[in-house]
């Protein structure tokens, strides 16, 4: 879930090394630091991060300001560079951005919203450009009472929309898509809060859809964005359609050592060929939305579960180029 606030300041005193500074640009190309520390990006309040791998560049889009996406891109998932916005919506409340690049159809950039509904509420619409840095031009409306847009191709080109149904008391389900734009069928519900780490406010949100041998990977994130109890977990089917169960070691990140409410996040390979999980945590473990942007790497292991680490005020390794 997204602010309803203002944004805070306080994380200026907390953004490290891994923000593009004065120091950085001063180094010459190819010797910028093999490390990175959260917070990510110098941007005090940004938050459901999703990211693009497009030619070789990354495009980094956050909830920011509520009126539209900034862009910030990168050629190595550290260093960021600050674009003007590439979309802006005169409804506001614009949320948790889901980005897809439809290089086995037309080419172009899809670019999934959450936005206040007129008629009350909040809705997902669908925005199209040629490039990531936009502009993207609204193609209208795919679902009301709904948040949390994520697309997904599987191998065989098959399009899934997994979203979040408010009306369904914040249930996950998936809508099968005939193209980019247009639905095909009726959603099915995929996923409720049932678990006792997902009912800090019954929530269950932020889908990302994971393949990994076979198997389908839901990731997402239950509890309230707000409170420090908001942690990532995940389930499992043998279909993109379910029925999906529960991962039993969940939440596979949580409030720990310094990190609080770890969530909705996205994944993107990174240049060192790795899987990377970018998301945003709290400042403090106070009930707010005063929140800033990770990241941290995630992996499978040899039985196939799903694993990650979540850090903060720490150098990590960078990824490196292969």
């Amino acid at each position: 879930m997204k602010p309803f606030g203002l944004w805070t300041g306080v994380l200026l005193a907390l953004v490290g090394s891994a923000a593009v500074g004065a120091e950085d640009e001063a180094r010459p190309a190819g010797s910028r630091r093999a490390t990175y520390r959260n917070p990510l990006i110098d941007c005090p309040g940004a938050a459901d991060p999703a990211v693009l791998r497009y030619e070789g560049k990354y495009y980094l889009y956050p909830t920011l300001d509520s009126t539209g996406y900034d862009v910030f891109v990168s050629e190595d998932l550290v260093n960021w560079e600050r674009r003007p916005k590439c979309y802006t919506d005169a409804r506001g409340g614009v949320w948790a951005p889901d980005v897809f690049h439809h290089r086995h159809g037309d080419g172009r950039i899809y670019l999934y919203y959450t936005a206040d509904n007129p008629k009350g509420g909040k809705l997902i619409g669908v925005a199209v450009g040629d490039h990531p840095l936009g502009p993207f031009v609204d193609q209208g409306v795919l679902a009301e009472d709904a948040i949390d847009a994520h697309l997904f191709r599987d191998d065989d080109g098959a399009l899934y929309l997994y979203y979040v149904n408010l009306r369904g008391g914040f249930a996950i389900v998936v809508q099968p898509m005939a193209d980019p734009l247009t639905k095909k069928g009726q959603p099915t519900v995929l996923i409720r809060p049932t678990e006792e780490w997902e009912k800090h406010g019954h929530v269950t949100e932020g889908p990302w859809m994971l393949k990994h041998n076979g198997k389908y990977y839901l990731m997402y994130s239950g509890s309230g964005a707000d409170g420090p109890h908001y942690a990532i977990g995940y389930a499992t089917a043998r279909s993109p359609m379910g029925p999906f169960e529960k991962y039993p070691g969940n939440p596979i990140a949580k409030q720990g050592n310094g990190v609080f409410g770890p969530g909705h996040h996205c994944v993107v390979e990174g240049p060192d060929g790795k899987l990377w999980m970018i998301y945003h945590q709290k400042n403090t473990e106070k009930v707010d939305w005063d929140r800033f942007l990770a990241m941290d790497p995630i992996w499978f292991d040899e039985q196939g579960v799903l694993h990650t680490r979540v850090t903060r005020g720490t150098d990590q390794p960078a990824p490196q180029r292969r």
